[in-house]
């Protein structure tokens, strides 16, 4: 069983993935701060205030605060604005990543390489084509 294991291991591809995992945690971390520490108030900035984090459905009469947090601890509410706030956040992430992988792959992508030159044939190719070729002029 460690034998399977170890062969499961060596192939590369579980640690591959871990190290993936791990990096890819770590730059979340990174792109979530660059979205609200830096995208989230340029774009307040222009366009006003992005933040509907406050913004919630009372589901019952008790409710009359008009912050989520005070909401919640009168009773139960749907708060459609943190999930709001939370899709634009994936949606500016996604285009982040996705303009990263664009041009990483860009950068990865090489110019196609010239075909070698053929190597010379052999001195016995060499007279064999020269034989057909003379035969095929006499013929």
């Amino acid at each position: 069983m460690i034998e399977e294991f170890k062969a499961f291991i060596a192939r590369g591809n579980v640690v591959d993935l871990a190290v993936g995992v791990m990096i890819g945690g770590a730059f979340g971390g990174i792109v979530t701060s660059l979205v609200n520490d830096i995208i989230t108030p340029i774009v307040s900035l222009v366009a006003g205030s992005v933040d509907f984090s406050n913004y919630f459905l009372p589901l019952s009469s008790k409710v009359t605060a008009t912050t989520l947090a005070a909401a919640r601890e009168q009773g139960a509410v749907i708060a459609y604005g943190s999930f709001l706030t939370i899709v634009i956040n994936f949606l500016i992430l996604a285009w982040i990543i996705f303009l990263m992988v664009k041009g990483i792959s860009k950068l990865r992508r090489e110019e196609p390489a010239a075909p070698p030159e053929p190597a010379a044939a052999p001195a016995d190719i060499q007279l064999l084509t020269e034989i057909r070729d003379l035969l095929k002029s006499r013929g």
